[in-house]
């Protein structure tokens, strides 16, 4: 049972700073949910194979792993809302960087863009996430995390709408029965057209989070950085590695974004192999995305009531259902039981983020977080992966047969592997708790 039930998970003083805060999380969610359908819309603009058009994925989280952990060592020396406007400023200008992209054609320039948008998200996630967790008591930290993090599906619904009314919509080359066969003159004027309706959403996202700047650059937030003294690097690193709680989670981590990705963006691919176009695809994603707010909330309402391991083992087991489904039944129940695995995924970043920094003190933690937030690398790797399972027989989703089920289908193996561990960290962490409750 959980002790945290008449603490306040925000108190009134902190009320305003946390939800400026708590917008961020909204604004890397629109981001996240923009950039999942352009995997698929490069693939078809660009003539891309899957694997090809998964480096989309790989600029974006790659960002993340090569800017954590610089920012988290800015942010021992300078507040976390330095951190936050250096973020706003980066995300401001890969988003800005579309618009040469889109003139000149190149399919790099735009994974540049979204590279260095990715390190504007890097900062802002390391400085968001533990600046949430010390807005007040500790007892409620991982409550206060769930609760800034239920705003996060909010940008994801917000940006998945934009791609698919203002971009899978709109783009001829989705309109062209058989875009390959067309001559290359009637190519390169679809072609252009089309990356300069991808380019636009980005463009005025970038405006916006320039307006976003000067209002935290206006804004009194409460001091983030220590004003003691800060243990070295080396020595910070040393106590992160002794912790198997951190190192386990920071593992438990990778799984889930990786988790996360692969569902969100194969979904178009799961839909293409049932023969759904990808507009119609993107509603089931909405209703993920739906599921994903829902779950957000049930999960921190529980939390009050279950600990954070059990829940977290609970959810898992949930997504290992779903995931089973997806890969053994095809046709559209599939498709429901892909789109259902979103409801279980929805609590399991911050809840392994709460578990993982739970017995750090500030200063370790702004570090520990730059592992956390490096460990999205998961959602540029293991995309990857499940695209060259899917090109196992050709460009196409549904070209070979493996175990009895399409390729597609099969690629799903990988969300499963993710749950198994996951669930098992959740485990190890409900028994430490009760180990700890029970000598107390």
């Amino acid at each position: 049972m959980n002790k945290n039930k008449g603490i306040p998970v925000v108190e009134k003083e902190m009320l305003i700073p946390f939800i400026l805060v708590t917008s961020l999380f909204a604004l890397w969610g629109f981001a996240n949910a923009v950039t999942d359908p352009m995997v698929q819309a490069f693939k078809k603009v660009l003539e891309l194979s899957n694997s090809e058009a998964a480096w989309v994925q790989m600029a974006f989280y790659g960002g993340y792993f090569c800017m954590a952990l610089p920012a988290a060592i800015f942010m021992r020396k300078y507040s976390y809302k330095v951190g936050i406007l250096i973020g706003l400023g980066l995300y401001a200008t890969g988003a800005l960087l579309f618009y040469p992209a889109a003139t000149t054609g190149e399919f790099w320039f735009f994974c540049l863009g979204l590279y260095i948008l990715t390190f504007g998200l890097a900062f802002l996630e390391t400085a968001a996430n533990p600046y949430a967790l010390t807005m007040g008591n500790k007892e409620t930290a991982t409550q206060r995390l769930n609760l800034a993090q239920a705003f996060n599906p909010v940008g994801l619904i917000v940006g998945l709408f934009i791609a698919q009314q203002f971009v899978l919509k709109n783009l001829k080359s989705d309109d062209v029965e058989n875009f390959r066969a067309l001559d290359e003159a009637s190519k390169v004027l679809i072609r252009t057209s089309d990356l300069m309706v991808i380019r636009n959403p980005y463009v005025i996202l970038g405006l916006i989070l320039i307006v976003v700047f000067v209002v935290f650059l206006v804004s009194k937030m409460p001091q983030g950085k220590d004003e003691g003294g800060m243990p070295k690097i080396g020595e910070s690193f040393a106590i992160l590695s002794k912790n198997k709680k951190y190192v386990l989670g920071v593992l438990a981590q990778i799984f889930h974004t990786g988790c996360l990705i692969m569902c969100w963006t194969y979904i178009y691919q799961y839909a293409e192999a049932i023969g759904i176009d990808n507009v119609t695809a993107g509603y089931y994603q909405m209703t993920a995305f739906i599921l994903f707010t829902i779950g957000r909330a049930v999960g921190t309402y529980l939390l009050r009531f279950i600990s954070s391991g059990k829940l977290l083992m609970y959810f898992a087991i949930l997504g290992i259902i779903f995931t089973t489904g997806a890969i053994f039944i095809h046709g559209t129940i599939g498709l429901y039981s892909l789109v259902g695995i979103s409801f279980s995924m929805s609590l399991m970043f911050p809840t392994i983020y709460g578990m993982a920094l739970g017995d750090l003190t500030e200063e370790q933690s702004k570090l520990g977080s730059a592992g956390l937030i490096m460990s999205i690398v998961g959602g540029a790797l293991m995309p990857k992966l499940q695209a060259l399972i899917i090109d196992i027989g050709g460009n196409g989703v549904d070209d070979i047969i493996i175990f009895g089920v399409p390729e597609i289908n099969f690629s799903f193996i990988l969300p499963m592997i993710c749950f198994t561990y996951i669930g098992w960290y959740g485990l190890r962490g409900y028994k430490k708790h009760e180990l700890i409750t029970t000598l107390k």
